[in-house]
């Protein structure tokens, strides 16, 4: 029986917790929700969908207490259901788990998860207070992950989210609302969220999920709703029976296909020349040794997980943090950008990740906003504007901007507009190599589709484009070659042609993490004398993750980093077999097994390979099964940070 199958049997059996109908709220003119409705089961986890402004936060918001509905009615348990403060809701059994925590950080890990009660009059028995502690976070499979006496500000992303979890349970909540819990959040450290919730669920209690991730949906959730503008368009349906396809045709009304264009086309798209270089780029701690190139009218994506020091290399490239080392080459030329005005002056454009804190300037209007890096490289008195107003006038209609509203404060539209206007913003004064780095983060997914084709024209019309990315979806969608960075250092260059998202999530992995298979491979290597590799096997394809070489180990024509097929490397017939014990190869005699590693997901983490050079004595493969499955398991149980 799946997973999936498993959870909606659950559910089907589960009582109704949770009902809402005809739900609105508005904000000022803006209408946030109409007539929306959510039924939630207990032992189920349900999905809560739909673009950005969809009002997928604002009905969580409204269930737990935060801001009141304007109309609708709701039932909990059974009872009609007048919620007026989240003292309410918690009080009811109905707690919040927010992408933005709501810790004190100065607080100890075992305070905050007994915050509500540290108010109380009387006594507390801090040794009470842990014991139950314990027991909570052992119910979670977590016994051990957390530090109680720790303060929280000194935690990372996921013990932050660990504590609100069990903060939530020490309330005895029965309905837990997941809103964007995993935004901040490596994938091992979600796998373990996902862990954590599935318990939860098998508790009997019932769990909403919010979030933009389809993947995440498929993977944890039982039923789902999905809103738009608004109103629920969909309700309760089963997750097993829908399609990614599916999901967004009711989201947004429009196909998966649709949002990225004809992928197949990009990737067949011939680039030009290498117009930007970047080799051995050090900006230490974050940066230690980023090298890639980009051709011109070519769509690069760097790829890797937040923190792995991509936006820290842009910066260093754009002058806003000193380089240490490295060579930047424009058309085969060495420049040294020092500074912002260096870099553009030289043709470089940066929109960068933070569009709040970095990218506007939240008292000037939408045309003083679109006209910055005008200003930076105008010459001469005055604002210079009447130079720009016809190719203003062109932007404005092939990104859908208002021309009506062009003195109006930015910060009055939508997140998806002001990103327009910022990537507008560049494409004026026309650069030779435009940087994104995370150029669709928190927009909508139609919002997403117009950004895309934007930046399919501008490659078309010879502009080289760098896209930073976590999102692996959309590199896959938008490029045509990924540079994985990982802890600072550039250790892949790929065509997304032999890429998928789970390769580059492996690919991506902390080299904290890597590190730990590396030295099984080191160790194979020394034992038996052999060449030991880490690999990515899709068919007749390989991706190298990792090896380690004994002296006079066999070549096998396979490098760290690199993509192969089986018939490119010295063994071939092991990679079609594919055997439980050694294959030799007809004409070299090299002598391979390869063994496949899984976790408890059933997620493919590669293959682990040994090569013996030719009559050499073979080791039992079961030793090598046994070895491989130990690693495996230390992983699942320590996690790949400690």
């Amino acid at each position: 029986m799946t997973m999936a199958t498993a959870s909606i049997e659950q559910t089907a059996s589960g009582t109704i917790m949770l009902s809402a109908s005809g739900v609105s709220k508005r904000f000022g003119s803006t209408r946030a929700l109409v007539d929306a409705a959510l039924e939630v089961r207990s032992g189920e986890v349900h999905g809560l969908l739909g673009a950005n402004g969809a009002g997928k936060s604002t009905l969580s918001r409204i269930v737990s207490g935060h801001i009141a509905r304007d109309a609708g009615e709701m039932s909990y348990a059974g009872s009609p259901f007048a919620i007026r403060s989240t003292r309410d809701a918690l009080r009811a059994g109905i707690a919040l788990v927010a992408q933005e925590t709501s810790l004190a950080p100065e607080m100890s890990v075992l305070e905050n998860i007994f915050l509500p009660e540290l108010g109380r009059a009387g006594r507390l028995s801090y040794g009470a207070l842990r014991k139950r502690a314990h027991a909570i976070l052992s119910r979670l499979g977590r016994d051990h992950a957390l530090p109680l006496d720790a303060e929280v500000r000194r935690l990372s992303a996921a013990q932050k989210q660990l504590v609100e979890i069990a903060k939530a349970l020490a309330l005895d909540a029965s309905l837990v609302i997941f809103d964007e819990p995993t935004a901040s959040l490596s994938p091992s450290e979600v796998d373990r969220l996902f862990d954590i919730m599935a318990r939860l669920r098998d508790d009997g209690r019932g769990l909403i999920f919010v979030s933009h991730r389809l993947e995440e949906v498929f993977a944890i959730t039982d039923r789902v709703t999905i809103l738009r503008e608004g109103t629920t368009v969909a309700r309760n349906l089963e997750t097993a029976q829908l399609s990614q396809s599916d999901i967004i045709r009711h989201m947004v009304g429009r196909e998966l296909d649709a949002i990225y264009g004809n992928r197949e086309a990009v990737r067949a798209t011939p680039s030009g020349e290498i117009v930007f270089e970047v080799e051995n780029l050090a900006a230490r701690p974050e940066v230690r040794n980023v090298s890639f190139s980009v051709r011109r009218g070519e769509v690069l994506g760097l790829g890797g997980l937040v923190g792995a020091g991509r936006s820290e290399a842009v910066e260093a490239i754009f002058g806003l943090r000193p380089r240490d080392a490295g060579t930047i080459r424009i058309d085969g030329k060495a420049v040294d950008p020092r500074t912002p005005a260096d870099a553009i002056a030289l043709g470089i454009g940066l929109v960068a990740e933070d569009r709040r804190a970095q990218n506007i300037v939240p008292d000037l209007t939408v045309r003083e906003n679109l006209l910055l890096a005008h200003i930076g490289r105008h010459k001469g008195f005055g604002l210079g504007y009447g130079q720009r107003s016809r190719k203003v006038t062109d932007l404005l209609g092939k990104l859908g901007l208002p021309a009506d509203r062009l003195d109006s404060n930015l910060l009055n539209f939508s997140g998806g507009m002001q990103q327009k206007v910022i990537i507008a913003r560049w494409l004026l004064v026309e650069p030779t190599i435009l940087i994104l780095d995370e150029p669709t983060k928190g927009v909508d997914i139609g919002t997403r589709s117009s950004i895309y084709a934007i930046l399919r024209d501008i490659a078309a019309e010879g502009v080289a484009v760098i896209v930073i990315s976590s999102d692996f979806e959309e590199l896959l969608g938008v490029c045509e070659r990924v540079v994985v960075v990982s802890d600072g250092l550039s250790i892949a260059n790929l065509p997304t042609s032999v890429l998928n998202e789970e390769k580059l999530t492996l690919l991506a992995a902390p080299r904290t993490s890597t590190e730990r298979n590396v030295s099984l491979l080191r160790s194979l290597s020394a034992e038996f004398g052999a060449t030991a590799f880490w690999a990515l096997v899709d068919g007749d394809e390989l991706i190298c993750l990792g090896a380690a070489s004994a002296d006079g180990a066999p070549e096998i024509g396979l490098a760290a980093g690199e993509a192969a097929t089986g018939a490119e490397t010295a063994i071939a017939r092991a990679v079609t077999e594919k055997s439980e014990g050694f294959v030799t190869e007809p004409e070299t005699g090299l002598q391979t097994l390869l063994v496949p590693m899984r976790n408890k997901r059933g997620h493919d983490l590669g293959w682990i390979g040994l090569t013996l050079a030719a009559g050499k004595a073979v080791p039992d493969p079961r030793d090598i099964v046994e070895r491989v499955i130990a690693r495996t398991d230390a992983e699942e149980t320590t996690g790949p940070n400690r």
